[in-house]
């Protein structure tokens, strides 16, 4: 990824979310306090799994390697966003750049089709209890994770590879915390006609397609419920899946107002709100979520905290 080849831009500036100096260390007080969190929280969550047997089940498989995504494209992001707050200039590499956009796309991929993927095991434990140790093997449950990361390499691939080709000259300041699509291709002095039409395809198939797996799943799952004649049973089976209707509704509305709308310059300006919640509001969210609204982790958890106090 030498620029030389590609732009007669060497580095980048990031602008940023504010350029207002009082507010520089409320901010980095502010994010650094969420990343910690996130951290702890999806790492807490990894290893409650990991330790606790009865959690060793699909669902929480996935959730597993939900916060693990979680926990990666966070920390693609944040740190350098945090190191914004306290330097004067906050310079990037073309290079680095490159590299921050490839593992974002990636990680951002992978967690849409994660969320589908754990919306189908929903499906599959509610609709079809009797056959679910059979339909969701571990054998199966590795494939679908190893799918999930597939579809976020491609496309991590596509974008990054268009975007070496794009020649930067205009300007070396990204209106961004971090270099993301659309503030990259605003800097371009050449086409970007492919790069948009890759940018539409893939994110139009990459929100859409987990959003119509979802919500046939969910369909499924809701018709499934209201056949269940005790009040309890319903209850139980809507509990088992609205932790996960609630990070789906988090996630996929903020990415869908960032990424299906038009490549504006205003549109990157209001865009930045949508970006913050998704990239480091939404990793910190989702393992509370899991965490206060499951009765499984809840009890692990007690478990967990009531050996340590045991030993």
């Amino acid at each position: 990824m030498a620029a030389r080849n590609h732009s007669t831009v060497t580095e980048f500036i990031l602008a940023g979310l504010t350029q207002r100096p009082d507010l520089q260390l409320p901010l980095f007080l502010l994010f650094l306090g969420i990343y910690v969190v996130t951290v702890v929280g999806n790492l807490g969550m990894i290893t409650l799994i990991g330790l606790s047997s009865p959690l060793h089940i699909p669902m929480y498989y996935f959730l597993s390697s939900l916060s693990f995504i979680d926990l990666c494209y966070s920390t693609v992001i944040t740190p350098k966003m945090l190191v914004h707050f306290v330097s004067e200039r906050n310079i990037i590499s073309y290079a680095a750049c490159m590299t921050q956009l490839y593992f974002f796309i990636l990680f951002i991929i992978a967690e849409c089709h994660m969320l589908a993927v754990m919306s189908y095991d929903r499906y599959a434990a509610i609709c079809s209890p009797l056959l679910y140790n059979v339909t969701m093997s571990y054998q199966i449950c590795s494939w679908m994770v190893v799918g999930v990361y597939v579809m976020g390499f491609i496309g991590a691939t596509a974008h990054t590879t268009c975007m070496l080709r794009v020649h930067f000259c205009k300007s070396d300041i990204i209106n961004h915390y971090f270099c993301d699509l659309y503030p990259l291709l605003t800097l371009s002095c050449s086409s970007t006609y492919i790069n948009e039409v890759v940018l539409l395809c893939l994110s139009a198939f990459n929100i859409f397609a987990p959003t119509l797996a979802i919500l046939g799943s969910y369909t499924f799952i809701i018709a499934s419920i209201l056949r269940i004649r005790s009040t309890e049973g319903r209850s139980k089976a809507f509990k088992t899946c609205s932790s996960h209707i609630s990070a789906v509704a988090v996630f996929f509305g903020s990415v869908a107002f960032m990424y299906l709308q038009p490549s504006s310059v205003s549109s990157v300006d209001q865009g930045k709100v949508s970006s913050v919640f998704y990239t480091i509001i939404v990793p910190m969210l989702n393992p509370l979520i899991y965490s206060l609204r499951n009765k499984d982790v809840k009890v692990a958890l007690n478990k967990m905290f009531a050996k340590r106090n045991f030993l």
